[in-house]
């Protein structure tokens, strides 16, 4: 019994020596979703996908029209053609949909592999900057992802907004 008694006493002496502590303690906290939905660097990130994959998106486009087109000339045309040219136009299509839908689904993965890199690029970007801000004005503890709550007094998002900003 003494002795858990004397647990319980170390365990409020540590956690009393760690609140005053804490009280020296200059800490901020950065809003990671924030930062990234109002960062100008993501609106130029995206602007640059855009421009890398545009050619390609008007591209399959255009190849999806042509496809389409393909096939209301077949549905038109079905009844007046012979069985061998039908399965032949039919077979066409299908080889087309078949090729069209493999390029859909690389541009689909080379967008989403280039957007993760312009994504790890920007996290970069942001962290580096959270860090040259906590040196700067001497945090101790700056908590960037994972926090549930935090007040004004330790929200050092727009801070870190207008550093980006001004890096455009």
């Amino acid at each position: 019994m003494k002795k858990m008694k004397l647990s319980w006493l170390l365990l409020a002496l540590a956690f009393v020596g760690t609140s005053v502590n804490a009280a020296e303690l200059k800490i901020g906290v950065v809003n990671a979703g924030a930062v990234l939905d109002q960062s100008p660097q993501k609106t130029q990130a995206l602007s640059r996908l855009e421009k890398e994959f545009s050619a390609r998106g008007k591209s399959l486009e255009a190849k999806l029209k042509g496809l389409r087109a393909d096939q209301d000339k077949l549905a038109k045309d079905g009844a007046i053609l012979g069985a061998d040219e039908q399965k032949s136009k039919e077979r066409k299509i299908l080889s087309d949909q078949r090729e069209l839908k493999r390029l859909q689904d690389e541009y689909s993965e080379d967008l989403s592999i280039r957007r993760n890199e312009e994504l790890r690029k920007l996290e970069q970007k942001i962290a580096q900057t959270i860090v040259d801000l906590a040196k700067k004005e001497s945090y101790d503890l700056v908590v960037y992802q994972g926090v549930i709550f935090a007040s004004d007094k330790v929200d050092m998002t727009a801070k870190v907004l207008e550093l980006l900003k001004a890096q455009k």
